[in-house]
């Protein structure tokens, strides 16, 4: 496994991170959960993302679980704030001081630790005066329920404001995580470089785009039974935008580029998100303990120029690259 820092701080996480959003708690088992952990585990990954909202609490509990017995040291876990969880009442959610204090509480309950490494704000709060949520955050911090921060999904001016605020509260405000792909390039204009500048590094979620990129999508074919693309529950609708013929040929058309540098089509587009050098670690999600073992293989390859040029000939137009995408939901939003 390799290992890169995060952001400019000093904590050293894995190239690869496991995430188990849209599994833990919902589509798998938690059986076959703890199973891929384990895989997780043996395959050299150290780092584990999750969230507060994914399955409603769920899946931090069944994480909280798997790594049950693991020495605490030798892991990294990430967690994130800001969605409604329980009842979604009119506290229940967003990133105010409260929402905040009270959710830190249920996290390290439900994970079953004292601390996370990294906690993350999982969107922006437009209700929410920044100042108030960067001083709930560093509180967190001080009082050692934290030792990073990091936001997720911000767009650049955001990230640039809580940084500068960061800066006067002295807490270690470190990585945004955004979705980052071949195919969603749309933090590489203004993102990607304010946070090179501010000393934050990527945590990206989705680099086989739901998993359209691992080629078992066919043009002019429905998507495989049991396949994300049939889950109307979570899956469907992340991916639909990526279910077109044009694009499903294109995907088709890289795999000769990954047949020539002997990888699969899946290692090919979490090795992509790798290069970039700002990229702290790529996170993988997984069913099945088979398909950790496959990702990890990404890991410290290093893909010529000539390979990226091919891949960016291929998929043309088809790659999503408007700043403007990154937005994050109001309240009225959030409540539906």
């Amino acid at each position: 496994m390799e290992f890169r820092n995060l952001g400019a701080s000093g904590l050293r996480i894995s190239a690869i991170a496991y995430g188990n959003w849209l599994t833990h708690g919902s589509q798998v088992e938690e059986d076959a959960a703890a199973a891929c952990v384990r895989q997780a585990l043996d395959e050299g990954i150290t780092t584990f993302d999750t969230a507060d909202v994914y399955a409603n609490t769920a899946a931090e509990s069944v994480l909280g679980r798997a790594l049950a017995g693991e020495r605490r040291e030798g892991l990294e876990i990430f967690t994130k704030v800001f969605w409604p969880t329980g009842p979604g009442e009119h506290n229940d959610h967003g990133l105010s001081r409260k929402h905040i204090m009270e959710s830190i509480d249920g996290s390290l309950k439900r994970l079953g630790t004292d601390y996370v490494d990294l906690y993350q704000a999982h969107r922006y709060d437009h209700e929410t005066p920044l100042e108030e949520t960067m001083l709930a955050f560093a509180d967190v911090v001080r009082a050692g329920k934290a030792l990073y921060i990091g936001v997720s999904e911000w767009r650049a001016e955001e990230i640039r404001a809580a940084a500068g605020l960061a800066r006067e509260l002295r807490v270690p405000l470190v990585s945004n995580q955004p979705q980052y792909s071949m195919l969603w390039r749309v933090i590489e204009s203004e993102v990607d470089p304010a946070c090179r500048e501010l000393g934050l590094g990527q945590v990206v979620w989705s680099p086989i785009a739901q998993g359209v990129l691992t080629g078992k999508y066919l043009p002019g074919q429905p998507p495989p039974e049991g396949s994300r693309a049939t889950d109307t529950k979570g899956g469907a609708g992340f991916i639909e935008k990526w279910m077109t013929d044009d694009v499903l040929e294109r995907v088709q058309r890289l795999k000769p580029i990954a047949e020539g540098v002997d990888l699969t089509l899946a290692q090919l587009a979490v090795a992509w998100v790798l290069q970039n050098q700002n990229v702290s670690c790529a996170i993988i999600g997984a069913s099945r303990p088979e398909q950790v073992t496959e990702n990890v293989k990404a890991a410290g390859v290093t893909l010529g120029e000539d390979v990226l040029s091919a891949i960016d000939e291929v998929l043309g137009d088809a790659v999503i690259t408007d700043p403007a995408l990154t937005v994050s939901p109001r309240r009225s939003e959030v409540l539906g």
